[in-house]
């Protein structure tokens, strides 16, 4: 006969469930720190690869063909970047014009 005053089986393993749980917890929690750490750090290094190079705007109707820096926020294409050689040639045609809030030529001459 159990002891009046024991703990019965049943609350044991409930004890033993919460104690083996709270690790998980917390494993977890540090597993979705640091997939936001990891998505944080992508990011700086598309935006710090975006800020080294330049991007061509293609001309539009009654707007002409604009070349940026990667970063610009005045055209908001993040894809195709042109390196140094390409934005050098970019900035020489004559139908491409440079933007006037970013200044691409700033780093190329």
């Amino acid at each position: 006969m159990p002891d009046p005053g024991s703990i019965s089986r049943l609350d044991k393993l409930r004890a033993l469930e919460e104690w083996l749980d709270w690790p998980l917890r917390q494993t977890r929690n540090w597993v979705r720190e640091l997939e936001v750490e990891e998505r944080q750090e992508q990011q700086r290094r598309e935006r710090a690869r975006a800020e080294l190079s330049w991007k061509h705007q293609p001309q539009g109707s009654g707007s002409p063909a604009l070349l940026h820096r990667g970063g610009c926020a005045a055209y908001g294409a993040q894809m195709g970047f042109l390196n140094r050689e390409e934005a050098i040639n970019a900035m020489n045609e004559p139908d491409i014009e440079l933007c006037q809030i970013c200044n691409p030529q700033t780093g190329l001459v």
